[in-house]
């Protein structure tokens, strides 16, 4: 796929701009029409097929795009996910929507059984998290539509993203270094990643479990696209162990089989420190501890995720302690941190502009999320070689915050060259283009409409 401006049609051609403003606005329709029939009366599911709940960071950025023009389902979006919130601050991954029915979904409520545990809400939830980007989120929207609803949302929402936070960063922080750890890939939300197989490898599972299981993503999808039985039987044993403990955090590194610090988790958080020092400003806090506190997270960060050797970040098996080698777009992330040493984002730059990530101002292809180098890249499977709008987004948001338009402009123009060629498809085939995974699906089609707004 060419993701560039067709030869015969230059930049500074009238037709170039007519036939871009032409695009912009099919797409802008498509993105809308996305959202607007995936809307479920109080969130957004992600897709119609595949993803019938409510999920954590989707619905963060289903509210970034939703404030382009429906900022009033935005904060819905946003209430609705934090009153399901657990008492000790956790915000769930996902909240089941008690209108389906049982068996709808794998692995549905009953799996998961968070009404036993303790401080879980009424509401029937799973009992794990994703990466914390709602508060950067909540000031994307108001600041997209600023007005005094906007205000009473950020007040109202400012305590739960406060204590989300501190729940991150205290009862996850089991390597004692302030950041915080994962009990399960699917915290990440790149729950297939190559960064995970070498942890996932030590926890013991039977693929023959899987019998007792229904999964639903092979009846939606191509099973070849999709993790493996023997992931799936590591997943749910992950699941098992956690949920025997009734999802509490003490005691952690002695008993749980997987533990580990993420850049993209840890990055969020960081970022997240920086928009509630915003938000604070707004709502009438003070500032002062979040920047500090994000100061911690970034100096943490670069101290226990980055290594000089490879020049670029990757997770850190806590129980282990040592790094995960592979090289994935996890490594980028923290260029979203506005405090990112300048060493590390010439690093994360090199490292996204090799031929293992192709990042330039003109891009062929899709940015990746593996190593397209790498012996087991997969460009078909679910997280291990496929282009996803999100981290293509989130590097996209760090080039602005880096002062590096040029290859901004290079990102955004891959990105929209891929719905237009595609559609809003879940994930895209890193070569072609080809949309992959569920069709019409609703962070592609918010983060079209916000990458859209900054042309």
């Amino acid at each position: 796929m060419n993701a560039g401006t067709p030869a015969e049609l230059r930049p500074g051609d009238p037709s170039a701009r007519v036939a871009g403003a032409e695009r912009a606005a099919a797409l802008r329709r498509l993105a809308i029409t996305t959202l607007d029939a995936n809307w479920e009366h109080d969130h957004t599911v992600p897709s119609r097929t595949l993803y019938p709940h409510q999920w954590s960071w989707d619905s963060a950025f289903i509210a970034v795009g939703l404030a382009h023009f429906r900022p009033d389902r935005a904060w819905r979006e946003l209430r609705t996910l934090f009153a399901a919130q657990w008492a000790d601050g956790r915000v769930p991954h996902i909240v089941f929507n008690p209108a389906l029915r049982a068996g709808s979904y794998f692995p549905g409520p009953e799996f998961w059984d968070s009404t036993r545990a303790d401080g879980a809400p009424a509401v029937a939830t799973s009992g794990i998290v994703q990466p914390p980007v709602h508060a950067p989120a909540a000031w994307l929207v108001h600041r997209r539509a600023p007005s005094e609803a906007s205000v009473r949302a950020l007040r109202e929402l400012y305590p739960r993203l406060v204590a989300q936070q501190r729940y991150l960063t205290g009862r996850r922080d089991v390597g004692g270094a302030g950041l915080a750890a994962m009990v399960h890939p699917w915290e990440s939300g790149l729950d297939n990643s190559p960064a995970w197989d070498a942890p996932l490898a030590a926890v013991p599972a039977d693929p023959d479990i899987m019998r007792a299981y229904r999964r639903h993503d092979t009846a939606h999808a191509d099973a070849a696209h999709r993790p493996t039985d023997l992931d799936y039987a590591r997943y749910v044993a992950l699941v098992d162990a956690y949920r025997a403990g009734r999802y509490r955090d003490d005691g952690l590194l002695g008993r749980h089989p997987f533990l580990v610090e993420c850049p993209l988790v840890n990055a969020a958080l960081g970022l997240a420190e920086h928009a509630l020092a915003r938000i604070a400003t707004v709502v009438g806090a003070d500032p002062g501890p979040h920047r500090e506190r994000a100061a911690r997270i970034t100096e943490a960060l670069v101290d226990r995720l980055y290594d000089p050797a490879t020049g670029t970040f990757h997770p850190r098996d806590v129980r282990a302690d040592r790094l995960i080698p592979a090289r994935t777009v996890l490594g980028l992330m923290p260029l979203v941190l506005p405090d990112l040493p300048a060493r590390q984002v010439q690093a994360v730059l090199a490292e996204a502009g090799s031929p293992r990530f192709g990042l330039a101002a003109r891009m062929d292809r899709p940015l990746p999320t593996y190593d397209r180098t790498a012996p087991d890249f997969e460009p078909l499977r679910y997280w291990r070689g496929p282009s996803w709008l999100n981290t293509s987004w989130l590097l996209w948001r760090g080039l602005l915050t880096h002062h590096r338009p040029d290859l901004a402009a290079g990102l955004r123009e891959s990105m929209l060259a891929l719905v237009a060629r595609s559609g809003c498809h879940e994930y895209f085939h890193p070569d072609t283009g080809t949309g992959l995974g569920s069709p019409a699906f609703s962070w592609t089609a918010a983060l079209l409409l916000d990458t859209l707004a900054e042309g």
